[in-house]
């Protein structure tokens, strides 16, 4: 099997592919981001998981509160959030 085609045990992992650090704010480790054919994939798996949308939705609000989004914008990607998250409820 091609390097670049094998999957990690990690993939998908959102604590390893994009942990909080100590600052409080999350960071794909350079390992990942330097070293795996895979990150982007990886990533996107991670994120459209359960603990992924809570993270967007982190992200969301850190952007509110730092007045770097409006209320229309925050109200708007919150409700896409949502839908991500009743989607993958099945429901």
């Amino acid at each position: 099997m091609n390097k670049a085609n094998e999957i990690p045990h990690c993939f998908g992992t959102l604590e390893k592919v994009f942990p909080m650090t100590d600052k409080g704010l999350r960071q794909t480790p350079d390992d990942c981001f330097y070293h795996c054919p895979v990150k982007t994939k990886c990533l996107q798996q991670a994120m459209a998981t359960k603990d992924g949308i809570k993270v967007e939705e982190e992200i969301i609000e850190r952007g509110s509160k730092a007045g770097a989004i409006n209320f229309f914008e925050r109200w708007s990607r919150k409700k896409q959030v949502h839908r991500k998250s009743k989607n993958n409820d099945g429901g």
